[in-house]
C-alpha cells in the first residue's frame, strides 16, 4: 500500500512548537537535541510495510518548505516576530537528523538528532505520520471512519442540546485518524457549536480562520537540565524567565508537572503569578491540582476568578464537563482536547509520544505528577533528578 502524503503544509503542527522554537531561535540556538519515539500501548506492532511507508513520508516532508502564505499567516500572530518568520522562510526539515528502524520485536524506534532549534520541530509531523500510518495499514480506515463519524455527530448534538457546556480547543494532531478526518472535526467543531474556541493546528486555524491555540510543553522546560550553568531544581524559574522576556506576558499560560507541580510553585511566585495569565495541567489529579493552583493564587492574594485552569490530560467530553462544573464558579476554565476529538473511533487510540531526551549530550527527563508518564533513557540520570527535586522541596519547606 502507498499512500497519499499525510504531512502537505508545514503549518500543520501544533502552535506550541513555534512558539517555543521562537524563544530557542532567540536566546539557546547553540543546544544540540535527540529525541526519541514511544508507544505507550502494550502488545503494539509495527510491520516493515509500516516502517518503509513512514520512512517515505519522511522524505516527502523534508521536500517541503513554507509557502508565502503561510509566512504572511504566521506574522498575523500578534506575539510571533519578524525575524523568526524570516528564519522560517530559510528553514526546512533536514532528513539526516531522522533514523527510523523496526526491531526485531516489532517494536518501532525513531529518534530524531540535530540542533535543538531543528529536532523540535519534527515531533508533531513525525507523530502524525506514525499514527496515520499505522491505522491506514491495520484496519479497515472506511470502518474506522464511519466510527469516527457516527461519534463526532453523537458529541455535536450533546453540545447543541446543553449537556455539554464548556469552552474547549482541539488539541488533536498529534494522534489524529489521518489529516483529512481532523480537518472535518475542527471545521464542524468551530461551525455547528458554540464550544470549540479554537485548535492547536496552525494550519487548520489559518484554513478555517479560528484562533491557534498553545504556548509550551515539557521540552521546554526540559531543555534547561542541559544546560550546565542552571541549577536542576531552578529550571521552571530559568524557562518562565526567558519566555516572560520574549513575550512580555502576552503568551502567557504555564505549564506546571515537568518537574512536579509542588516545585513549579516555589518558582511561581508574585511576579510570575502576575506575568502569566493561567496554568495548564497534564498530569496527576486534576481536582487536587487544580484546588492547589487557586490557594497559590489566594496566598498572593489574587482573585482566582482572574486566571485560568487548562485541563489537557487525555480528557473525553465528560471529564472536561465534570472539571468545569467544580471549577466554574471557583475560576476561569478551558480545556485542550485532542485524541477524543481526532481519533475517537471503534478502535483503541495509540498513545504515542516523541519526547526530548539529551541536550547537549547530558540526559534530561520528564517527571510529572503521574510517575508512570516519566520518561528518561538514563535512570540513573532520572534519579538523580528526582533526589535534587526532593531536596528543594525539603529545604524550601524548612525555610
Amino acid at each position: 500500500m502507498k499512500l497519499d502524503p499525510i504531512v502537505t503544509s508545514l503549518l500543520d503542527t501544533d502552535l506550541y512548537k513555534f512558539n517555543m522554537n521562537q524563544v530557542i531561535f532567540h536566546k539557546h540556538t547553540s543546544l544540540m537535541g535527540q529525541y526519541y519515539f514511544k508507544c505507550r500501548n502494550e502488545g503494539v506492532k509495527f510491520t516493515q510495510e509500516m516502517a518503509e511507508e513512514i520512512r517515505s513520508q519522511i522524505d516527502h516532508l523534508c521536500s517541503l518548505r513554507f509557502k508565502q502564505d503561510e509566512l504572511d499567516y504566521m506574522r498575523s500572530i500578534r506575539f510571533i516576530k519578524d525575524d523568526y518568520v524570516e528564519f522560517l522562510r530559510l528553514w526546512h526539515p533536514m532528513r539526516d537528523y531522522v533514523s527510523v528502524k523496526l526491531l526485531n520485536s516489532g517494536e518501532l524506534s525513531i529518534v530524531v538528532d540535530g540542533p535543538l532549534f531543528s529536532a523540535m520541530q519534527f515531533e508533531i509531523y513525525l507523530l502524525e505520520i506514525v499514527n496515520e500510518v499505522y491505522f491506514r495499514f491495520k484496519y479497515d480506515y472506511n470502518k474506522l471512519l464511519k466510527s469516527a463519524e457516527e461519534r463526532l455527530d453523537a458529541k455535536i448534538k450533546a453540545m447543541n442540546e446543553g449537556k455539554y457546556t464548556f469552552k474547549f480547543a482541539e488539541f488533536g494532531c498529534r494522534r489524529r485518524l489521518s489529516r483529512e478526518w481532523e480537518d472535518v472535526v475542527v471545521r464542524r467543531f468551530c461551525e455547528e457549536t458554540k464550544n470549540c474556541v479554537g485548535t492547536s493546528n496552525v494550519y487548520l486555524a489559518m484554513k478555517h480562520n479560528v484562533t491557534p491555540i498553545g504556548t509550551y510543553a515539557h521540552e521546554f522546560v526540559q531543555m534547561y537540565q542541559g544546560i550546565p550553568s542552571i541549577p536542576l531544581a531552578f529550571t521552571n524559574h530559568y524557562a518562565m524567565q526567558d519566555w516572560y522576556d520574549e513575550y512580555k506576558g502576552d503568551n502567557g499560560t504555564a505549564l506546571s508537572d515537568t518537574i512536579t507541580t509542588d516545585l513549579f510553585l516555589l518558582d511561581f511566585d508574585r511576579s510570575m503569578v502576575n506575568n502569566y495569565t493561567g496554568v495548564r495541567h497534564d498530569s496527576g489529579d486534576p481536582y487536587a491540582w487544580g484546588e492547589k493552583i487557586i490557594n497559590h493564587y489566594k496566598s498572593y492574594g489574587v482573585d482566582p476568578k482572574t486566571k485560568l485552569l487548562l485541563f489537557s490530560d487525555s480528557l473525553d467530553f465528560d471529564r472536561a464537563q465534570k472539571l468545569h462544573d467544580y471549577f466554574k464558579d471557583k475560576t476561569k476554565v478551558s480545556f485542550g482536547i485532542g485524541t477524543f476529538c481526532s481519533n475517537d473511533t471503534s478502535e483503541e487510540a495509540l498513545n504515542i509520544v516523541i519526547k526530548l531526551q539529551y541536550v547537549n549530550g547530558r540526559p534530561v527527563a520528564k517527571l510529572s505528577d503521574n510517575p508512570e508518564k516519566a520518561m528518561c533513557q538514563d535512570m540513573e540520570y532520572l534519579e538523580y533528578l528526582k533526589r535534587a527535586v526532593a531536596f528543594r522541596l525539603k529545604r524550601d519547606s524548612l525555610g
